[in-house]
């Protein structure tokens, strides 16, 4: 399986419902480093994954809807812990979309799997990861 993997960061505030989150039950800030990894079996006619410059844009489009923003304000998260688990769903989910409408080019119709890794710090990250 090839791989190419483009990264960016956003700067976040939220709060968690939940004993289990001790001192980030109240809002706290967090700046978190997203890798997005296309995969596909074959590389395309160019001998690519997919475009690199296409896929930095749409990754970073996709991230602008959430940075420096307060997620505990946003509708679509109303109800629900907005942890770094939820978000690199969250992430993969809009990503995934941009691939079906074409914003990845035509390079971007042959990818078959993303993996969306959202780094918290230096030593704790989470990543969602599925077929396309």
């Amino acid at each position: 399986m090839y791989a190419l993997t483009v990264r960016d960061h956003i700067m976040i505030a939220h709060s968690f419902r939940g004993e289990i989150f001790g001192p980030a039950q109240r809002v706290h800030g967090a700046t978190y480093l997203i890798d997005a990894t296309f995969q596909r079996t074959e590389l395309d006619a160019d001998g690519l994954v997919v475009d690199i410059g296409l896929a930095s844009d749409t990754l970073r489009s996709v991230l602008a809807e959430f940075n420096f923003r307060n997620l505990d304000d946003e509708p679509a998260f109303t109800g629900r812990n907005t942890t770094t688990e939820f978000m690199a769903r969250v992430v993969f989910d809009r990503l995934a979309a941009a691939i079906r409408d074409g914003r990845l080019g035509e390079g971007g119709r042959g990818l078959e799997r993303l993996k969306v890794t959202l780094h918290e710090s230096h030593i704790a990250w989470a990543s969602y990861e599925g077929a396309l």
